[in-house]
């Protein structure tokens, strides 16, 4: 089932520390400045800094500063090993599903019967259609924040790069829906870029979650031909909308929250 995997990969964060400053925090070498924690869990701790976002493995602080964060080195284990599980149970899953069958081009489609006539629809799509469909499996390489909880909720992806002007420029309205509707709707920014890449830009801010995957796995399942490109999916696992985000507003998100709670 659509994000059942990912849902197995969720760790909760001790919301105890989130927004705490540091005026500086040695990793390994590392030293970062004008920190803000943005979240803590058993194994990592999550923040921003002068140098863009950024996470480390709690077992690499400082004593005190592990202290500090409670960490707890049994816990972490077990969490680890959790999660090496659900990876591998992902992968599994993921080498056995049977590939999509090939559609028409965007241009040659017409909307599935269970698109809903009433809903938004982009002039201009730059991908393969898959609205009124079950959404492709969902993987990432690499979560550069906390995965968040989509359980029972709506996932908006926004598939972006550091490079493309239109991405950045719509990260401002995206971290404004994650600040309205982030409640009831999980928002996932995910970049085909390196880690190095996407933590070094430093503005505009990304609020919601972001991942990268270097492979492009969905995006070519997707078949994304321009970005960004963004697709909603309803609690069932059905692609709501799909599209520019910058077509993307208030009323029609509304529109879509409300017609498939």
């Amino acid at each position: 089932m659509f994000l059942k995997t990912l849902t197995l990969l969720f760790v909760t964060a001790l919301a105890a520390r989130a927004d705490e400053l540091l005026p500086v925090l040695e990793v390994n070498g590392e030293v970062y400045s004008n920190v803000l924690v943005t979240a803590v869990t058993p194994t990592d701790i999550y923040f921003t800094s002068a140098r863009g976002m950024g996470n480390a493995k709690l077992k690499n602080l400082d004593p005190e500063l592990q202290k500090h964060f409670h960490y707890n080195a049994a816990k972490s284990l077990q969490v680890e090993n959790k999660q090496a599980q659900a990876d591998a149970e992902y992968r599994k899953n993921l080498l056995s599903t049977a590939p999509v069958q090939s559609k028409p081009s965007a241009d040659e489609q017409q909307p599935s019967a269970a698109a809903g006539g009433d809903d938004f629809v982009v002039p201009k799509l730059y991908a393969r259609s898959f609205r009124g469909q079950r959404a492709p499996h969902f993987v990432v390489e690499k979560w550069l924040t906390p995965a968040p909880d989509t359980t029972g909720k709506f996932v908006l992806i926004d598939f972006w790069a550091t490079w493309c002007g239109p991405c950045r420029g719509s990260i401002p309205e995206i971290n404004g829906f994650y600040a309205k509707y982030g409640d009831r709707m999980a928002v996932i920014g995910v970049s085909d870029e390196t880690e190095e890449d996407v933590r070094k830009m430093t503005s505009p801010q990304i609020n919601y979650a972001v991942a990268i995957d270097t492979q492009k796995r969905m995006m070519k399942t997707l078949e994304i031909t321009g970005i960004p490109h963004t697709i909603l999916i309803d609690p069932k696992g059905i692609v709501r909308y799909e599209g520019m985000p910058q077509y993307l507003d208030d009323q029609k998100l509304e529109h879509f929250l409300e017609k498939y709670k």
